[in-house]
């Protein structure tokens, strides 16, 4: 599985490391602690970010899904 952020160049630094762990599932706890932030300061980037606009991609290969197997070779079963 791969994330793509699409927009992230309208992102400050901080802003893409808030929004990529955010995006990831970490509570604003847990990202506080890991970048050295207080939780406020979390919740503000995640909404500044949210402000100015991004996309998020979820990248995930059909393979690993379990949905085709080796006699679908088009996908149309």
């Amino acid at each position: 599985m791969k994330i793509e952020i699409r927009g992230v160049e309208r992102l400050s630094f901080r802003e893409r490391q808030v929004v990529t762990l955010k995006e990831m599932g970490y509570s604003n706890d847990r990202i506080s602690k890991k970048l050295g932030l207080t939780g406020s300061t979390v919740a503000t980037l995640y909404s500044r970010a949210k402000n100015k606009g991004y996309e998020v991609v979820i990248i995930i290969p059909g393979d690993s899904l379990g949905l085709f197997g080796p006699d679908d070779e088009d996908g149309d079963s």
